[in-house]
C-alpha cells in the first residue's frame, strides 16, 4: 500500500497559486501516470495537470474552482487497488472532504484548538461577496478575496494594504499579516464607502485616493425571460481585469497605415508548397509580419519598452507576443529574442507555440516576457481595428484581412493585395511622430521585401 499526495504544481517562478478548472477523474477510477488528472488555471495560464503516478483517485482535497496555494496537497492517489477499494468501501474517505482550501488559508494562521474570534462588531465593513464586480484597482488573486470574504476584509482595506508581492501586488502573506494586526488591534476597520467609490489605480501601483466625488448611479440590470447567464470562464475573468487595467493606465492613441502586401503574397504563394513539404506545416503570413516589425524595432527601440512609474525602461530583447485563438479565448504566447531569428525561425517558432496553445501546452514562461504585441484579427476578415495595449508594454500592432483593391500606381490603377494595420501606442512615451516613423518602417519592410530570397 502506498498512498502518493497530489500537490498544486508551481507554474512559474511568480506563480503563488491555481484554481483548480475541472477534475478528469472521479473517486474510485483508476489513472495512469502522466495522464491527465485536471485542469488548473493560474494568473498567467491554463495547463492539464498529468498524474505523477499510477493509482487510484481515492481522494479529492480540493473541489473544482477551489484556489489553493502551490505546492498544497488537493488529492491522494493510492498505489494498492486493495487498499483502495477497502478505503472507498469503508467510507473513511469522501470525494472533497477537505474541499474548504480556500477559506482555510486564513485559519492556517490560528491554533486549531485557540477560541473562536470574537463576533464582528455591527458597523465592521461589509467584505466583497462571493459574486462581486471584479475591483477597479489593482489585481488580486482569488485566492487573497477569497479570504478577504472569509475575515470580512473590505474593498476599502484591500487597496490600502501595502502589497509586497510583484508589481506591488497582495499576496496571501500580506493580508494574513493585515488580518493579524487588525485583529491585535494595531490598525483599525476602514469604513465602506460602496463599490462605486472605490478608487481605479494602474495594475502595481500603490492605491492612490483622488478626492471622492458623488457616486454615478448604475442603472440596474435587467434579465427578460428567456435570457441565459453564463459565467465568465478564468481565463475571461482576468482577461477582463488585464483589458480595464491597460485602458486605466496608458492614454491609448491609434494609427493606421496602409500597406500593399502583393510582393509577400507573391512570395508566400511561390514558397508554400515547398515550405510545407520540408518543414511539414504552412507557411503563413505572420511570420513576415514579424520580421518587419522586429526590423523596425530595431530601427526605433524606444518602442520595446515600459514605464515604470516616471522612467521609461527600454528593453535589450525584442519578446513578440502573438495573439492566438484557442477554445478558451485568446491567448498571447511570446517568442523570446526574436531579434535573433531568421525568417525561418520566426515561422518555426510561431508554429510551435500556436500549436502548444491550442494544445493547452504552454508554460507559463510562454506567455511572459513580451514587449511588442501583434493581434492579427484578419483571419477572421476583420480590415482594421484598434487593439487594446498588453500591458506592461507601450504598443500593440493589428494587422487586417488582406483585400484586393484597385489602388492608384504612377497614375495608372493597379489591383493589388492591400491590408490596414493599426497600432495602438501609450501616448505617455510614444509620440505621433514616433508612432508614425515606426509605421512607415514596418511599411517599407514589407512593401521592399525581396521577392526572389529563400526562406532560411
Amino acid at each position: 500500500m502506498a498512498r502518493i499526495e497530489v500537490v498544486m504544481p508551481q507554474m512559474g517562478e511568480s506563480i503563488a497559486e491555481g484554481t483548480i478548472v475541472k477534475w478528469h477523474k472521479n473517486i474510485g477510477e483508476a489513472v495512469r501516470k502522466d495522464e491527465i488528472l485536471l485542469e488548473i488555471s493560474t494568473d498567467k495560464v491554463d495547463s492539464e495537470i498529468p498524474s505523477p503516478a499510477a493509482g487510484i483517485l481515492v481522494e479529492i482535497v480540493a473541489k473544482e474552482q477551489a484556489t489553493v496555494a502551490v505546492q498544497t496537497v488537493i488529492a491522494y492517489l493510492e498505489t494498492d487497488a486493495t487498499s483502495a477499494a477497502g478505503q472507498i468501501a469503508s467510507g473513511q474517505i469522501h470525494p472533497g472532504a477537505n474541499a474548504d482550501t480556500t477559506s482555510s488559508a486564513a485559519g492556517a494562521a490560528m491554533n486549531a484548538d485557540a477560541p473562536a474570534p470574537p463576533a464582528a462588531p455591527a458597523l465592521a465593513p461589509q467584505a466583497p461577496p462571493a459574486d462581486a464586480p471584479l475591483p477597479r484597482g489593482r489585481f488580486y488573486s482569488p485566492l487573497v478575496l477569497s479570504i478577504a470574504r472569509t475575515e470580512q476584509v473590505s474593498m476599502e482595506e484591500l487597496e490600502q494594504i501595502p502589497g509586497s508581492g510583484e508589481g506591488g501586488r497582495v499576496t496571501k502573506k500580506d493580508i494574513l499579516g493585515y488580518v493579524n494586526a487588525r485583529k491585535s488591534g494595531q490598525v483599525a476597520p476602514v469604513a465602506s464607502r460602496g463599490p462605486e467609490a472605490v478608487s481605479s489605480t494602474a495594475p502595481g501601483a500603490a492605491a492612490s485616493r483622488p478626492p471622492a466625488g458623488p457616486a454615478s448611479a448604475k442603472a440596474p440590470l435587467v434579465r427578460g425571460q428567456g435570457d441565459q447567464v453564463i459565467p465568465m470562464t478564468n481565463v475571461q475573468q482576468k482577461m477582463a481585469q488585464h483589458m480595464v487595467a491597460s485602458i486605466q493606465t496608458s492614454p491609448h492613441v491609434a494609427a493606421v497605415h496602409e500597406v500593399d502586401m502583393t510582393v509577400i503574397v507573391k512570395h508566400r504563394s511561390d514558397h508554400a508548397a515547398a515550405f510545407e513539404r520540408s518543414e511539414g506545416f504552412k507557411l503563413t503570413y505572420t511570420p513576415y509580419i514579424i520580421d518587419a516589425v522586429v526590423r523596425a524595432i530595431k530601427k526605433y527601440p524606444l518602442i520595446n519598452a515600459s514605464v515604470e512609474g516616471t522612467s521609461i525602461v527600454r528593453k535589450s530583447a525584442i519578446n513578440i507576443g502573438m495573439a492566438v485563438a484557442s477554445e478558451n479565448g485568446l491567448i498571447v504566447p511570446v517568442i523570446k529574442h526574436a531579434e535573433e531569428k531568421s525568417l525561418l525561425g520566426i515561422a518555426r517558432a510561431v508554429h510551435d507555440l500556436a500549436e502548444r496553445t491550442r494544445a493547452r501546452k504552454l508554460m507559463p514562461e510562454d506567455i511572459q516576457g513580451g514587449t511588442f504585441t501583434i493581434s492579427n484579427y484578419g483571419v477572421f476578415g476583420t480590415v482594421f481595428g484598434t487593439p487594446i495595449i498588453n500591458q506592461p508594454q507601450i504598443a500593440i500592432l493589428g494587422t487586417g484581412a488582406i483585400v484586393k483593391r484597385p489602388v492608384v500606381i504612377n497614375d495608372a490603377i493597379a489591383i493589388r493585395s492591400i491590408a490596414y494595420f493599426t497600432m495602438s501606442f501609450d501616448h505617455r512615451v510614444v509620440d505621433g511622430m514616433l508612432g508614425g516613423m515606426f509605421m512607415d518602417s514596418i511599411v517599407k519592410n514589407l512593401e521592399g521585401f525581396d521577392a526572389g530570397s529563400e526562406i532560411k
